[in-house]
């Protein structure tokens, strides 16, 4: 089974919603036949490379509201975080552009990492306090993981996976998708948003029940159960 789930590094809901899924995952007995691709999506992706201030100060600047209002918010994602065994530190985030961190997160997807470079650069945002839109952090990030930095850095100032970003951002539109995190099983079912885990397992369970339908072996007619040993609903064949 494929899970494609496509999210952004600076979405709160992104990281929330990977604990919840990855919940349900620990609960499916095929857990061990799924494979787990992240796509790139951008929220902003014409942010700056690097915002001066926290995710609080830029909400309090471009979007005009009260700070209080900005923390209150803040306080109450950090409360449904903690739940998840995640700790959210709004005040220490520092905004930008997460382009490179996407193209970075492919690379480690060539290398068979790209499920645990997606974990440390979201670690890394939300607990950390770390800039995404910095070279030097992504590529000590990148290390961290166990890529080679020297790859790392020529891959994040260069043009590489640029492609394969794009790639999953035109997907995404094919898609009808315009907020994440969006979750898709096998190219058939999908759910949107920070789901509880019962849904999640939900789907997991109806995606492998449609891939893998029971099949008869023998003629399920009237006259297939004389002599089989088999008990209907009023009387059992003897």
């Amino acid at each position: 089974m494929k899970v494609e789930i496509w999210s952004d590094i600076a979405c709160p809901w992104c990281y929330i919603g990977r604990r919840r899924f990855e919940a349900a995952l620990r609960q499916f007995e095929h857990r061990d036949q799924v494979t787990v691709t992240w796509r790139s999506f951008e929220l902003d992706p014409n942010a700056a490379r690097e915002y001066p201030g926290s995710i609080n100060d830029m909400l309090v600047e471009r979007k005009g509201w009260q700070r209080s209002r900005v923390e209150a918010m803040h306080d109450h994602i950090t409360e449904l975080a903690a739940a998840e065994g995640l700790e959210y530190n709004f005040d220490r985030m520092r905004v930008g552009n997460s382009f490179d961190a996407h193209r970075l997160i492919h690379l480690a997807a060539h290398h068979g990492l790209q499920s645990e470079m997606k974990e440390r650069i979201q670690r890394a945002y939300f607990t950390e306090g770390q800039s995404f839109g910095n070279v030097d952090a992504l590529v000590q990030l990148a290390s961290d993981v166990g890529l080679d930095a020297a790859e790392a850095r020529r891959v994040l100032e260069g043009n590489d996976y640029a492609a394969e970003v794009r790639g999953d951002e035109r997907r995404a539109q094919m898609l009808g998708i315009t907020g994440v995190p969006f979750f898709v099983f096998d190219e058939k079912f999908a759910v949107s948003g920070a789901q509880p885990s019962e849904l999640f397992e939900e789907a997991l369970a109806r995606t492998w029940a449609d891939s893998h339908p029971l099949v008869a072996l023998v003629d399920e007619s009237v006259n297939a159960y004389q002599d089989a040993g088999v008990c209907t609903d009023e009387s059992c064949a003897i």
